[in-house]
């Protein structure tokens, strides 16, 4: 008994250096495995700006924009029913066209830069002439609120006929 009463009555103290060590060790761990965060916009890079492969400033494109609006609303009418008709207007439900025609009081403005016109051919005779000036020169087709498919697929007709090579479609101010 006087053995077990000897181990009960020593005195059991922590070391405290290992923890010590140990807590610098994950401590360096930490700091080295942190990844840290560069901003991508304040980089420190000093190029020269008058020293370069290209000096010349890049000329500005000059485009022929296309511009059609709706002069004068006219009325929205079911086209009659007939055989050439595809069947994938016609609503299998209801049994209705589900597209629309306008009657001959509708009218449309086409304008390119100032110059306007309400006719196709006087259209497609000034890009012919806009086209002759410049044979790279693209187009910009700018269909205005009210402007069916057809208009726009009318007015790319005209400008492919006069061998415009690029044509872009202006997306909606809505």
């Amino acid at each position: 008994m006087s053995q077990l009463k000897r181990i009960a009555e020593e005195d059991c103290d922590m070391e405290m250096t290992p923890m010590i060590d140990v807590t610098f060790l994950l401590l360096i761990f930490f700091i080295c495995t942190l990844k840290f965060k560069t901003l991508e916009g304040k980089l420190s890079a000093y190029l020269p700006k008058d020293v370069g492969v290209n000096q010349s400033d890049a000329e500005p494109i000059e485009k022929v924009e296309i511009t059609l609006r709706v002069k004068r609303e006219g009325i929205k009418m079911l086209p009659k029913l007939d055989h050439s008709t595809p069947t994938e207007h016609w609503d299998p439900v209801t049994h209705e066209n589900k597209r629309y025609v306008y009657d001959a009081s509708r009218v449309i403005e086409y304008a390119i830069g100032p110059r306007k016109t309400q006719d196709l051919d006087e259209l497609q005779k000034r890009l012919g002439e806009l086209i002759k000036a410049d044979i790279e020169r693209p187009a910009t087709i700018d269909a205005r609120k009210g402007i069916v498919y057809a208009d726009v697929v009318r007015v790319l007709d005209c400008v492919m006929n006069v061998d415009f090579k690029e044509v872009t479609f202006v997306g909606s101010y809505e």
